[in-house]
């Protein structure tokens, strides 16, 4: 299945929710409060700015989470992956899906040209993600303590459900450790993994929706849905782990609650949603020259047709209400040629790698809710359709 399950769509493919994998009671929660906001589009001709081209055998992918791993090099991480060993393809006719991880990694040449390598993992003539050989693993957003990357990632299982469109299941969490990343190619990246998934509520889907490496803690800002008891509570919360108990987190999480402390145990009565997104995956990144953090996001409402943006000065806020950052999206415009009524949108988020000043450099993606193992459907005939869209945009 080459659905994320970021930002939900019904069966009927009219509306989007927030979060269909656990079929929560939904229409009890309002997630976003929209404010109206100038927007100004930039277009940029002395500026490295990302884009991905099919090559290298990569024929779009979702996800599009992104770390700079040095002066020249950023690392991209992309979720299920269309592949094809045909070069020039106009379509996704027959093409097969990697379920897992897909990297890339880019650079920007000296007359500001990005550039980008597509490294996709080979095994037996046939392509598997870089991560998982025994495990469906999608990838979130990766951060850097003292010189070791993390790779959080998300354990998913296949289920029987047959009809459904979303036919998995979150069954765990885990950090993949790589102490040495100076190699080119990142599969000969050593690598191991840290299980986070005793240490994680059921509840919780997304862990690492975005991280942020601050003071003495990795924060994470966790996608929290919570139906029991008459306790009803959905959104994203705040985690964070000390950074010297990374390799051994077992016991050393955190969520802040609304009382302003943090605590060992989620208490879904106490616990704090911090942002109303309703999503797995964003941003939050510091702007120095503003001194304030920026979400960023896709919003859930009308199958994902606004990013949004909040900002706070601190990572657990308060954060400001939610604004409008640029256009609708045209792949949801019903006036748009990229539209389609099954297309839905979602991973909005920073890129702060490309960013500059008030411009923010930022991508989503759009996907089908129709079944993509029909050969004649939209997303197999269109190769705009599920791959990074770039904007940049000024705030």
């Amino acid at each position: 299945m080459c659905y994320h399950f970021i930002d939900m769509v019904t069966k009927r493919a009219d509306k989007l929710i927030c979060f269909t994998l656990l079929l929560l009671i939904l229409p009890l929660f309002s997630c976003s409060t929209l404010l109206p906001e100038k927007y100004t589009a930039v277009v940029s001709i002395d500026q490295c700015l990302p884009v991905f081209p099919d090559k290298d055998s990569w024929y779009g992918g979702d996800g599009a989470y992104s770390i700079k791993l040095d002066e020249e090099r950023t690392l991209w991480l992309f979720g299920d992956t269309f592949v094809g060993h045909e070069e020039g393809r106009k379509d996704r006719i027959d093409m097969d899906v990697i379920l897992g991880t897909t990297l890339a990694i880019s650079s920007c040449s000296a007359n500001n040209e990005f550039k980008i390598k597509y490294y996709l993992k080979n095994k037996n003539g046939k392509f598997v993600s870089s991560f998982g050989e025994d495990e469906w693993l999608w990838p979130q957003d990766p951060f850097i303590v003292n010189n070791v990357l993390y790779i959080p990632l998300i354990a998913v299982t296949a289920t029987d459900k047959k009809g459904e469109v979303f036919n998995f299941k979150i069954t765990g969490h885990k950090l993949a450790r790589i102490k040495d990343f100076s190699k080119a190619d990142p599969h000969k990246w050593s690598f191991d993994y840290i299980d986070l998934t005793p240490a994680i509520p059921p509840e919780i889907a997304a862990f690492a929706t975005t991280s942020v490496v601050h003071d003495d803690y990795v924060y994470f800002y966790p996608f929290y849905a919570y139906s029991k008891d008459a306790v009803n509570v959905l959104g994203n919360i705040l985690a964070r782990i000390p950074v010297r108990k990374l390799d051994n987190p077992a016991g050393a999480i955190e969520y802040f609650t609304k009382y302003g402390i943090w605590e060992n145990k989620l208490d879904p009565d106490k616990v704090k949603i911090v942002l109303n997104a309703c999503v797995s995956e964003l941003s939050v990144r510091y702007h120095s020259a503003d001194r304030k953090w920026i979400a960023v996001y896709l919003n859930t409402q009308n199958k994902g047709d606004k990013l949004l943006y909040q900002t706070a000065d601190k990572p657990e806020g308060p954060w400001a209400e939610p604004k409008v950052l640029g256009v609708p999206i045209p792949e949801v415009d019903p006036n748009s040629p990229l539209y389609d009524k099954n297309n839905f949108c979602y991973a909005g988020k920073e890129h702060i790698e490309f960013s500059r000043n008030k411009n923010l450099i930022v991508t989503y993606v759009c996907n089908s809710a129709e079944d993509m193992q029909s050969q004649t459907s939209f997303i197999r005939r269109n190769l705009f359709l599920y791959r990074p869209v770039v904007r940049e945009i000024s705030y």
